[in-house]
């Protein structure tokens, strides 16, 4: 998100004015994602829970996890090949507050968003629901109230779905704060953050309002601190970074060799194929966009083996970077949080002492941290994933050396390669 977005100083009687467009663009945002999760659930249900006992199978029958994400992938290829829109923007190289695509790519961005989410496949809705409602702001408010340039709009539609998608506006608050303090222009930081709040508060009131689901457990409080708690801490958390760093490392080359079968039928099928075969081998657990698998870690951590948390990691890293590269359309801090409360709970079990809620925290934080690259959001993820405040001031420490690792190395990003080389392909 550029710094041209936020808006100048403003006097009190514009920031009341605007704030009925925020409060518009905010409400909108959840109810287009709570819209979009509904139709997703209810596809889910029935390709997952109804349809196999049709066939004598169930959720975790192997082949019928290898069918539904084969075809899957197949479905969400032939979109982006033949439908009008094409899916819209490829997720895999688009950050979260990228420029709005265009209206007429908006039904099949969502068809095969919500492909994506029913079938299983590791990747998360917060690109593509930001992309409509950025897209949406701009095609409904935008005429309306034509004093909000494009770029003010865009962030108001960010801030409603962050607060809809974590059910907070404070994720929404730290993640632009950082856009925020860019501005070297004067004028009082909170009131460049009014019109922001306003849209993600609206946004996850009115999200928690439908029943939309948080991030927010509650883990066994860590008690008091211990010195070996810091030196712990960063190993996990730093193990976590390193992973993703790894991953984002290897991105580009796996997503190149996808798109170099040029077809998009052919490479989203291919997609589908290996997310069958990794679904076989991670299980369920690995499926979806990890928020629900999430929630049974945390439930139930003494269910798993240490093992079974690094196979979870593993195979959702793996799920991820194929779903991302092959062409579905999704983000990636959802899959990423499973894979760090995973990362923590191995933490958890393999190193003496370490209580976890921190360890939980590390883990989700260091992994965070690497994909957006942003400390506070990093931090709140981590917080409101354990439920424990206590590990707060150990994180702001924590995150200091993992930082360090993290601020050179490469972005959980596909950047598109020159126009004179790059494919043809959507």
């Amino acid at each position: 998100m550029s710094a041209d977005a936020v808006p100048p100083p403003t006097s009190m009687r514009t920031l009341i004015l605007l704030s009925v467009p925020a409060l518009a663009i905010g409400i909108g945002s959840a109810l287009v994602l709570w819209a979009l999760e509904w139709v997703s659930e209810y596809v889910k249900d029935a390709v997952w829970e109804t349809l196999p006992g049709v066939f004598g199978a169930d959720a975790s029958t192997p082949w019928w996890i290898f069918v539904v994400l084969t075809l899957t992938g197949f479905f969400v290829g032939l979109i982006v090949w033949l439908v009008p829109g094409h899916g819209g923007p490829d997720s895999a190289t688009t950050e979260l507050a990228a420029d709005p695509p265009k209206p007429g790519e908006l039904p099949t961005l969502a068809a095969v968003t919500v492909l994506g989410l029913a079938g299983g496949v590791s990747l998360g809705p917060e690109n593509p629901i930001m992309a409509m409602n950025a897209s949406l702001a701009v095609l409904l408010v935008g005429r309306v109230v034509t004093r909000m340039p494009k770029q003010l709009l865009v962030l108001l539609a960010a801030s409603g779905t962050l607060g809809a998608l974590f059910g907070t506006p404070v994720a929404a608050a730290l993640m632009f704060t950082g856009v925020v303090a860019a501005v070297r222009s004067g004028g009082s930081l909170w009131d460049k953050l009014f019109l922001p709040l306003v849209a993600a508060g609206a946004g996850s009131v009115t999200m928690l309002l439908l029943g939309g689901q948080t991030i927010a457990f509650t883990l066994a409080p860590m008690g008091p601190v211990e010195p070996l708690y810091l030196a712990q801490g960063v190993i996990v958390a730093a193990a976590s970074a390193l992973l993703c760093i790894l991953a984002a490392f290897v991105f580009p080359y796996i997503h190149r060799a996808f798109h170099a079968l040029r077809n998009p039928l052919v490479f989203t099928t291919l997609g589908g194929a290996i997310l069958g075969i990794l679904g076989i081998l991670g299980g369920p657990m690995t499926l979806f966009k990890g928020l629900d698998q999430t929630a049974e870690l945390l439930t139930h951590p003494d269910d798993y083996s240490p093992g079974q948390f690094a196979l979870f990691a593993g195979i959702k890293v793996v799920a991820l970077l194929v779903a991302a590269s092959a062409g579905f359309r999704g983000g990636r801090i959802f899959p990423s949080v499973f894979i760090g409360v995973s990362l923590g709970l191995l933490g958890y079990a393999l190193l003496p002492g370490i209580p976890i809620s921190l360890a939980v925290a590390c883990g989700a934080m260091g992994i965070t941290l690497a994909a957006v690259r942003d400390g506070w959001i990093a931090i709140f993820i981590g917080v409101a994933l354990c439920g424990d405040l206590a590990v707060l001031p150990l994180l702001c420490i924590i995150i200091l050396p993992v930082w360090l690792i993290v601020s050179k190395a490469p972005e959980l990003v596909v950047h598109p390669r020159p126009a004179k080389d790059a494919h043809a392909t959507t």
